[in-house]
């Protein structure tokens, strides 16, 4: 079996997937030497069978939607299961996009290590955090990976998702960490490799649209900065509800994405009337033809 690069999503991120699947290969000098898959929610009845249960998050008990923009993330823990435990395996996020070569990353020497990833200190207010949004996997120890039964265990109060999702759970000897450059949050340098738009509120290609996630800060002050949001909106003459996603601040960014996008119509990876479907369903700017127009000379880094 050769290694596999796992793309997870939900229908809301259905474009970014398929564009993240498309850079992939487009920026490999081996393209040949690995598959894809895109692993989509949708497929897998054990989520849509929890709707509207309890689980736990960070602690507390929350109710599952399927229709919640990262209702795909459990899927980080299938990719060894579907290698049969054998062999390596990459899982990404649907709005991580490659700019370097994905085979340098498979194939890099884990010394023995299970699984590798990056170091995010201070996010989410942990000062030890692991982001799995990106993982190098060696399947073949990671036998204990079991996910539908793991995603089990949130409804039955006994796995946190928040502790899940960071890592918590895996014996530390067994982790290896990542050059920043493999999962680069919102930055794209010289040397970036995977490029994460992982800021949700300023996802490239949501610029405009009616914000579709909750907010879900803990700390005062992210209390006062959503109370002031909401100010502002009753000062525009708008509902909190109809808080909208804003510009990237990195306009780079924003033409990178709609750069691969370009490609991927021109190759027929996504077809004109897919593209109309998803902004008709707010899954993707209202204004993408438009910027597909003025991004069609621009460089792609």
């Amino acid at each position: 079996m050769k290694p596999t690069v796992f793309v997870h999503t939900n229908h809301k991120q259905l474009v970014g997937a398929l564009v993240s699947a498309y850079s992939l290969r487009r920026n490999s000098r081996h393209p040949d030497a690995f598959d894809i898959r895109i692993l989509e929610h949708q497929a897998y009845p054990f989520f849509h069978a929890r709707e509207g249960q309890a689980f736990l998050h960070s602690g507390k008990r929350r109710l599952w939607r399927n229709d919640d923009l990262q209702s795909f993330t459990p899927l980080r823990f299938m990719p060894p299961e579907l290698m049969g435990y054998q062999g390596r395996a990459v899982v990404i996020d649907p709005d991580v996009f490659a700019v370097g070569d994905i085979w340098e990353l498979l194939s890099q020497d884990m010394q023995g290590r299970a699984l590798m990833c990056v170091a995010r200190p201070g996010h989410n207010g942990q000062s030890s955090y692991l982001a799995s949004s990106v993982m190098l996997l060696d399947c073949a120890q990671l036998t204990d990976w079991r996910c539908e039964a793991q995603f089990a265990e949130l409804f039955t109060l006994t796995r946190d998702y928040t502790e899940w999702m960071a890592l918590h759970h895996e014996p530390p000897e067994r982790i290896g960490l990542l050059d920043l450059v493999w999962n680069h949050f919102d930055t794209l340098t010289a040397e970036t490799k995977l490029l994460h738009n992982t800021k949700r509120q300023t996802q490239p290609w949501k610029t405009g649209l009616p914000r579709d996630y909750t907010v879900r800060g803990k700390g005062w002050r992210s209390q006062f900065k959503t109370r002031m949001k909401h100010v502002q909106g009753w000062l525009l003459g708008r509902s909190p509800t109809q808080a909208c996603y804003t510009p990237h601040p990195d306009r780079r960014q924003e033409a990178f994405f709609f750069t691969l996008l370009r490609e991927c119509l021109a190759q027929g990876v996504v077809t004109e009337s897919l593209i109309r479907v998803e902004m008709q369903q707010n899954h993707l700017r209202h204004d993408t033809f438009a910027v597909l127009e003025r991004t069609a000379l621009m460089p792609a880094v």
